[in-house]
């Protein structure tokens, strides 16, 4: 499986209108492949929608992008509202939850680490070693690694209640003693994250 992640960047005062849009259009492209996520941005850059979309594979990325073309309505007519746009292509780690429609947030935390070159497996396995203690404390919405766009990188998702729950979820995973993974020094060279939000039709919400 494959996992699409595609950002845009839109103009202050359009979200409402471009989810509502997108919203419409959705029915008709989802007669291919189903969304599995849409986020706009609280925390972070600002003015972005985040959608996510799985694929058995680059080949049926392609075939349903094709098809999905020939709908009317899509893609949604949001364009006029668009500064920029980024779509960046992962593969999930062995421990990564399926992305099936789940009612876990509403706040989701999009973290993004760049690493040194040959980083990955190493990462991976010492994620695997503690994964499963730490989602005791909330959902692992995603743990994935970059094909396709940035190098190097490692996308990690999560969900919570709110900012209170996850600033309790993050001292008691601390305090367990299995929390952080920790990295080798200088593995990790660059770290980002945003607070999300789901739309109303968001399957991972």
């Amino acid at each position: 499986m494959i996992v699409e992640m595609r950002t845009y960047t839109l103009q202050p005062g359009t979200l409402a209108e471009v989810e509502k849009r997108f919203g419409e259009s959705l029915p008709g492209r989802e007669k291919h492949s189903k969304l599995a996520a849409f986020w706009h941005s609280e925390v972070g850059q600002l003015n972005q929608i985040i959608h996510v979309w799985a694929y058995d594979s680059f080949e049926h990325r392609a075939s349903v992008r094709a098809a999905a073309q020939k709908e009317q309505g899509w893609p949604p007519p949001i364009r006029e509202f668009v500064a920029s746009q980024q779509s960046e292509v992962f593969h999930p780690a062995p421990f990564s939850p399926p992305l099936e429609p789940r009612q876990i947030g509403p706040l989701f935390e999009i973290r993004q680490y760049t690493l040194t070159p040959g980083s990955i497996p190493g990462l991976i396995e010492r994620w695997s070693e503690k994964i499963e203690g730490r989602q005791k404390y909330s959902p692992l919405v995603a743990g994935m690694y970059s094909e396709f766009g940035a190098l190097n990188k490692w996308v990690h998702i999560w969900a919570y209640k709110d900012l209170n729950d996850r600033a309790r979820v993050r001292a008691e995973a601390a305090a367990s003693g299995q929390w952080p993974a920790r990295n080798p020094p200088g593995v990790v060279v660059k770290q980002e994250n945003a607070l999300v939000m789901p739309a109303s039709f968001s399957p991972i919400r």
